[in-house]
This record gives C-alpha cells, sequence and structure tokens, in this order.
C-alpha cells in the first residue's frame, strides 16, 4: 500500500497515454505544458500534504477495509468525525493552492458509489458491492487519482435520457457480452479529467425504465481506448505562457475541465457498478451531490480566506486599509466565508450511517450550503473589486513592465505607496482578477449543480407538512383527515 508524494503523482501521469486536445491540436506533453501544469501542482498537493506532520491528521485516514493508514482522498467515511475532518483538509488545502485541486469530485463519487451499491445488493441481490470494495482495494493501494464523471451534455432538457433525438447525449450501454459492457456518449465540465488517473462514470439524474441502457456506473481509465478529452477554455488562459498575468501561476484558475469523449468504450464486468437498475439512479445522484456540495464552505472557504488576504493586501498598498469603509467591507468578506463554512461543518456534524455503515451528510444542510456558495462568493468578489480597484482590469501586461521603453511609465503610474514596489501591486491585482472573475464565478454557480438543483432539494428536504403540523398545533386546529 502506498501513498504517493506530489512527484510521484506526477511521474506517474508521464506514463499513461490520455488522448487531450486543445485549441485544435492533440497534447503531446501533457505534463509539462503550460496550459496544464498549475493544475498538476494543485493537485499534487493533496499528495504532499499526505507527508506534512502537520497535516497528515486531517489529509490521512485509517482504510475500514485493511487497517492500513491511507489518503483521505481515498477513504470511505466510517463517522461524523471523518465527514468534519474532510471539510477542515479541503479549506486547509485551498488556503494553500488558491484553487480547486480537483480530487474532490472522485471522494465523493467513491462515497456515494460505496453506500448505493450496498443498498442495490440488499434490494435486487446484485452483487455491485463486492465488486466496488475490490475496485477501493486498489484505489487505496495505489493512490490513484479518481476523477468522478456524472455531468452529461443533456441535450434537450425538457426530454429524459431516452427521448433524444440523439442517444449519445447521455452516456449509454450499446453492448453486453460475457467478458462486459460497452458504453458510447461524453461527460462534460469534468474537473481535472486530464490529470487524473481513472474516472468514475456515473448516471445524471433519476431515471424510469424506458431510461435503464442510461443507468450506467463504472470505472474506467482516462486513457483507455475510445476515450477523448478536449480541454476547455479558462478566462486568461492565453496568459499561460507569462507569470504575473496569470495570477496564480503556480496553481491555476478552478480544476481544468474537459469534454471527455466516450466512443465505444469497453468495461469488464468486474469495473461495472451500475448497469440497468434504473431504480437507483436517482439515489446516486442525490447522494453524490450532497456529498459533493458539503465540500464548498470548505474548499470556497479557503480560496475565500486568500482572496480577503489580497483585498486587505491591496487596500495597504493603496492606502486606504484604515478607512472605515474598508475594514468593514472586509469583515462582510469574512462574515461570509465564515457562514459557507458553518454551513459545511454542520452538514457534517448532523451526518448519520447509511446501511452500509458508511457516513453521509445532512442533505437539506448540504444544498443550504451550495445554495450559499451561489451566492456569497459573488458578494465577496464583488466587494473585492470594489476595494481594489478598477485598474484589476484594465493593467498593462507583464510585457509592456519588462519592456525597456514603457516598463518605467508602468512602474511609475501604477506605484500606490511608496514603500510599496509597482510589482508586488500588480502582482496582488493579478492574483484578484483571475480568482474574482469568469470562470471561478462560473464554477461556483453551477459546480455541483445549478441552484434550482439545489432549490428541488431544499424543497424535497424541507419537510412541510411536519412544519404544516408544528403551526397547526400551536394556533390549536384539531387534526384532521
Amino acid at each position: 500500500m502506498v501513498m504517493k508524494t506530489g512527484s510521484e503523482y506526477i511521474e506517474s501521469l508521464r506514463r499513461l497515454k490520455t488522448k487531450v486536445y486543445a485549441f485544435g491540436e492533440r497534447v503531446t506533453d501533457l505534463v509539462d505544458n503550460p496550459l496544464f501544469r498549475p493544475h498538476i501542482n494543485a493537485a499534487a498537493v493533496t499528495y504532499d500534504m499526505a507527508h506534512d506532520p502537520v497535516a497528515e491528521d486531517l489529509v490521512t485516514a485509517v482504510s475500514h477495509l485493511t487497517g492500513k493508514r491511507i489518503n483521505r482522498f481515498t477513504h470511505i467515511h466510517q463517522s461524523t468525525e471523518d465527514l468534519v475532518k474532510k471539510v477542515k483538509m479541503l479549506r486547509m488545502i485551498a488556503r494553500r493552492t488558491g484553487t480547486c485541486f480537483q480530487r474532490c469530485v472522485g471522494f465523493d463519487a467513491l462515497n456515494a458509489l460505496y453506500s448505493v451499491t450496498y443498498e442495490m445488493d440488499q434490494n435486487l441481490g446484485t452483487n455491485y458491492h463486492e465488486r466496488f470494495k475490490e475496485y477501493l482495494l486498489y484505489v487505496q493501494d495505489t493512490d490513484i487519482m479518481v476523477a468522478g464523471s456524472m455531468t452529461d451534455p443533456k441535450g434537450d432538457r425538457s426530454l429524459r435520457p431516452s427521448q433524444q433525438v440523439d442517444p449519445d447525449l447521455y452516456v449509454h450501454v450499446v453492448e453486453k457480452n460475457e467478458k462486459g459492457i460497452v458504453i458510447r456518449g461524453a461527460k462534460a465540465h469534468q474537473t481535472g479529467i486530464v490529470n487524473s488517473h481513472e474516472m468514475l462514470i456515473m448516471p445524471t439524474t433519476a431515471m424510469t425504465a424506458e431510461d435503464a441502457q442510461y443507468a450506467v456506473a463504472c470505472a474506467i481509465p482516462v486513457d483507455a481506448p475510445g476515450v477523448i478529452h478536449i480541454f476547455g477554455r479558462q478566462t486568461n488562459d492565453s496568459r499561460k505562457n507569462g507569470q504575473i498575468d496569470q495570477g496564480n501561476a503556480r496553481y491555476g484558475i478552478v480544476g481544468g475541465e474537459a469534454l471527455t469523449v466516450l466512443e465505444n468504450v469497453f468495461v469488464p464486468w468486474e469495473r461495472v457498478f451500475m448497469c440497468g437498475e434504473w431504480q437507483f439512479a436517482g439515489t446516486l445522484v442525490e447522494r453524490f451531490a450532497s456529498y459533493h456540495r458539503q465540500n464548498y464552505g470548505g474548499c470556497k472557504g479557503g480560496v475565500s480566506d486568500v482572496i480577503i488576504g489580497a483585498t486587505a493586501l491591496i487596500a495597504d498598498y493603496n492606502g486606504v486599509a484604515k478607512a472605515s469603509h474598508v475594514r468593514d467591507k472586509l469583515t462582510e468578506m469574512i462574515h461570509l466565508t465564515e457562514t459557507l463554512y458553518a454551513g459545511s461543518i454542520a452538514c457534517s456534524a448532523e451526518g448519520r450511517p447509511t446501511p452500509s455503515g458508511a457516513y453521509f451528510v445532512d442533505p437539506l444542510l448540504a444544498n443550504i450550503t451550495k445554495l450559499n456558495v451561489t451566492r456569497f462568493i459573488y458578494e465577496i468578489c464583488r466587494l473585492s473589486h470594489d476595494i481594489a480597484g478598477g485598474f484589476i482590469a484594465t493593467l498593462p501586461s507583464e510585457q509592456d513592465l519588462r519592456c525597456p521603453e514603457v516598463g518605467p511609465y508602468v512602474e511609475k503610474y501604477f506605484r500606490g505607496v511608496a514603500s510599496v514596489p509597482t510589482e508586488d501591486r500588480i502582482r496582488i491585482a493579478r492574483l484578484i482578477e483571475n480568482m474574482t472573475g469568469g470562470t471561478a464565478l462560473a464554477e461556483s454557480m453551477h459546480g455541483a449543480g445549478s441552484p434550482q438543483a439545489q432549490r428541488v432539494m431544499i424543497m424535497r428536504q424541507g419537510n412541510l407538512e411536519q412544519k404544516k403540523k408544528l403551526a397547526s398545533i400551536l394556533a390549536g386546529i384539531p387534526e384532521r383527515d
């Protein structure tokens, strides 16, 4: 059993034959390409911190299958303490990277499939859970990075999977034989997929009997025959060859998402964990979504800590740090951040065991947390822009700063307080610009599901009938059929 270091993780990627396209060209050197390296560096932190004595209590856990110490990102939650530690770990890593470190989606997929395969077996007499445990042992033994693959392109959202004009708009089974299955379709917005080792395919919505061919969950290598990854554009990605203009040059912005095409991909039966059991597709989606929405007060809390720090620094550099309105806005940013974190801690502390023994978060509080993220992160970023000033959007480039002819003018006219080098002020401005706009904001809105998805879950979990009964009792209204 091995817990990889960051460098071992990076070297392991070199051995893959992942087929990736970006800007219309096949990528030949994924690991050292400046378009991908920041995302790889961010994921590597999750490996290195498992070997850090200060962090290991949060970033490692003891496997309930083997009793051995493993990276927490491969662990199945065994208590509310595990759920709480997960959130604390995510905030700690986000503070260090200032961005998405990508392993959460696969982590949540492992936990969702663990409990749902158990319940399928109990209800349907299948043997998916034992298969999945064998796969989990492999993941823990090798400490591979697993990408959670849930989101389908969906096509016409008013139609169910089986009603689509193009059947490939949802991943589906096109063939079964004695050795396994063949799947076709695509998964969209796949965080960290190009620098993962494997992907866990899951259905993206609740199903009916007519959708049975779309009720499929399985594990496949990211470089399996028939798998093609098309890397997505991100804000400021044309600056990847610069350093200052990237803002967060070492770890990048968000998580390096891609469209992953599955063109008749073979999956052996030992890696298939749902195949036609449409009755459990909705359960798997809701369980995964709740685990994933639990995360956001942790990871976005950590990212917001960095934004707050950068905003406080730019206030220092601008000479306005002592202004009462600036301090009031920084206070509000802290308040919003800690409110998000409190939601993640609360849904973890209120978690409970599933029939499999694995622990599940409180789904209502998890969805409340994610819905708050869709609002609070925008307000945190708005306040950061307010304090920083408009120059974060109109700064000349790093090349201009370095240019012998015009660089001295950039140096002279973009200085703030005299004691702070102009380049320091520009660096913080670029960090704020990159962390608070474009792709990062869209991910806060739609990552782990759009706001409406959370509202549906909140109404479902909100127990209105019980609340009506409480009001009726206090009002003295007699109970009626």
